[in-house]
């Protein structure tokens, strides 16, 4: 399915594993974890990681059992999604499109109204590759123009270099290496640009609790789309930032 993965199999490595990519900056998209295991359960391995990392990783339990009894206190513990053995490419890819809630294009889904930003231009911010790549075509699908940093101190340098008004809006991830984005929309506020104040910064980020928001705004920021993306809230926003 041309994804990078690596295995272990025991909860605990699993849970020193994550910790480890955390503090390298190269975060898993998703784990998942059995159910059953020997030493810690994956309930058990689910609930450390969500208390040490909070809710950025996916994680999906596997299951040769009946989960109904369990899901939810594993739900409870911070579980997203289950899948059940034995383990399918299908099957895979139904709960991992689920869990990113990107099982298909906009306009395929129902209920989702695609707006047209033709002619616009947005700055994405986004350190994770995988995240990049899916909010890059969630946009394209708008018509808009997309250009993309990988942390903060990239979308002040690709801001500063670009021509007065060229970015319409910049989407801005907050826990980033190098430069977070409190860090570089503060920096581009206090820039001497003259769309320096006006340009809207929008923050994505999985952080959702009210001081996070407080914080997002004292730091410039116009607005927080809280991750997982719901589409129809992405679209919403961008639209009336960009009134």
């Amino acid at each position: 399915m041309g994804i990078d993965a690596q295995w272990i199999q025991r909860g605990c490595d699993a849970v020193q594993m994550v910790l480890k990519a955390h503090e390298a900056y190269n975060d898993y998209d998703v784990c998942l974890i059995d159910w059953k295991m020997p030493d810690m359960d994956g309930i058990e391995v689910t609930r450390s990681i969500r208390e040490k990392l909070g809710s950025d990783t996916l994680i999906i339990i596997i299951s040769a059992y009946d989960w109904s009894e369990i899901e939810h206190e594993a739900r409870q513990a911070g579980a997203n999604a289950f899948v059940a053995k034995p383990l399918f490419e299908s099957s895979l890819y139904h709960a991992l499109s689920t869990a990113m809630q990107f099982e298909s294009t906009p306009e395929e889904k129902p209920g989702i109204q695609t707006p047209s930003f033709k002619g616009r231009r947005f700055l994405l911010v986004e350190d994770n590759e995988l995240n990049r790549e899916i909010a890059i075509e969630l946009l394209k699908t708008t018509d808009a123009e997309i250009d993309a940093a990988k942390n903060g101190l990239e979308a002040i340098e690709q801001f500063s270099a670009s021509p007065i008004g060229y970015y319409d809006l910049i989407l801005m991830d907050i826990q980033m290496p190098i430069m977070g984005g409190y860090e570089a929309s503060k920096r581009i506020r206090a820039s001497a640009r003259e769309d320096a104040q006006t340009v809207p910064i929008l923050t994505m980020t999985a952080n959702a609790f009210r001081e996070d928001v407080e914080e997002a705004l004292l730091s410039g920021m116009n607005g927080h789309i809280a991750k997982p993306i719901d589409i129809n809230q992405l679209y919403t926003m961008i639209s009336e930032a960009l009134k």
